[in-house]
């Protein structure tokens, strides 16, 4: 196994984190953009959402087959593979004009983006050693929050130069290089044994954790956190965009600069939970969760900022220490349980504005905090239901 602060382990780090931050930048970009996108294809709200939903949905679908063929065929292998197919896709934004075209291709775009995803945390626990792993993952979703704001900021700014598409050129490049630093510098794979390709078995594992209880909470906790964060980034960019504010895609892409908040909460969950047991320690992320969010009712842009701030920090408190839950808990299979917990995550992104729509055109911005609110404290009964696994 190799050694935290080895060459090799820097490489495996560096190269993971790398392919985080651009493949969470392509997945994110579209959102600054939606009231552009609105304006352009005389959409509504909730069908704008769609152009964004749409690649979160796709990607969460294929970790139901990924996990499998990356136990037959190599992590690794899979993830060029699904690089290569993201650059494609990338490529194919910059030339599209029309809505429909725009939701094929980010559905295709969000297939292949969850090659990394998929393979990363199982990877990373195949070839480090535990403190390595440990440092590993920490700094992957790190890159994965820094990604999310750098695709956002680069889309909006983008957008401002010229036509809206001109936001996927720097992720099209992007994309390319890092397919080719990851075939060149990526380690081959030393202790990945393949285990023969079935869809009974695949379909047989996630069946068997879906029926486990501490699990099922817990990617309930992971997708439920998610079906509301994100999608007030969505809503609050229409709210931006609008009076008082009227702001460009380039100032409402400064918004999700509040994602940095959330790499320090990602960073600290360890230390947290060294203080406090695991459950508790996610329900006081989803605490913090519902503080940001009442922060934002007041309508002005330095209390929204400080609000987001304090929303991002909680709910990368709770993701980081779910998603080791479900790693420390699951019984066998432990790759396909990681995946079926990200498939709850990006399902919940995507259908996350359907939820919140009615509370929209209720009372506008109140109505999704109200809307948000009911839901994380569902969340939060959750988190504390884990408790009696914990001891």
């Amino acid at each position: 196994m190799i050694e935290k602060n080895t060459p090799a382990f820097r490489r495996i780090t560096w190269a993971m984190s790398f392919a985080a931050v651009v493949v969470f930048a392509c997945l994110h970009a579209l959102q600054p953009l939606l009231p552009e996108l609105s304006r352009t294809f005389a959409l509504s709200e909730l069908q704008t959402s769609w152009t964004y939903a749409i690649g979160t949905l796709s990607l969460g679908v294929s970790l139901l087959f990924y996990g499998a063929l990356s136990d037959a065929f190599g992590r690794r292998e899979l993830l060029i593979w699904t690089l290569i197919g993201m650059t494609a896709c990338t490529f194919a934004l910059t030339q599209v004009d029309s809505y429909g075209e725009l939701l094929f291709w980010r559905a295709l775009q969000g297939f292949c983006l969850g090659g990394l995803p998929a393979i990363a945390i199982a990877y990373l626990g195949e070839e480090l050693s535990r403190p390595a792993m440990l440092s590993a993952v920490a700094s992957y979703i790190s890159a994965s929050s820094l990604g999310g704001i750098l695709g956002r900021l680069l889309a909006g700014f983008f957008a401002e130069l010229g036509h809206w598409p001109w936001a996927f050129w720097p992720l099209f490049i992007a994309s390319l290089l890092l397919s080719i630093l990851v075939l060149r510098y990526l380690p081959r794979s030393q202790h990945f044994e393949a285990k023969p390709f079935s869809w009974r078995v695949a379909a047989a594992n996630n069946w068997f954790h879906l029926r486990q209880p501490v699990l099922l909470t817990t990617f309930l906790i992971g997708g439920l956190n998610f079906f509301i964060y994100v999608n007030q980034y969505t809503y609050m960019s229409f709210v931006l965009a609008a009076e008082p504010f009227n702001l460009g895609s380039g100032l409402i892409g400064l918004l999700f600069l509040t994602y940095l908040t959330g790499t320090l909460g990602s960073a600290l969950s360890g230390r947290i939970a060294q203080k406090l047991p695991a459950p508790i320690a996610m329900a006081l992320g989803v605490v913090i969760m519902m503080a940001g969010s009442l922060v934002t009712l007041w309508q002005s842009i330095p209390l929204i900022i400080l609000g987001f701030f304090i929303t991002a920090f909680g709910f990368f408190v709770t993701h980081s220490l779910a998603s080791s839950w479900v790693n420390r808990h699951a019984l066998k299979a432990k790759a396909s349980a990681s995946a079926m917990y990200l498939v709850f995550y990006y399902v919940g992104a995507s259908t996350g504005s359907l939820y919140l729509q009615p509370f929209w055109q209720w009372q506008k911005w109140s109505g999704v905090i109200v809307g948000s609110c009911l839901m994380l404290s569902f969340t939060l009964l959750l988190c504390l239901s884990l408790r009696r696994f914990g001891r």
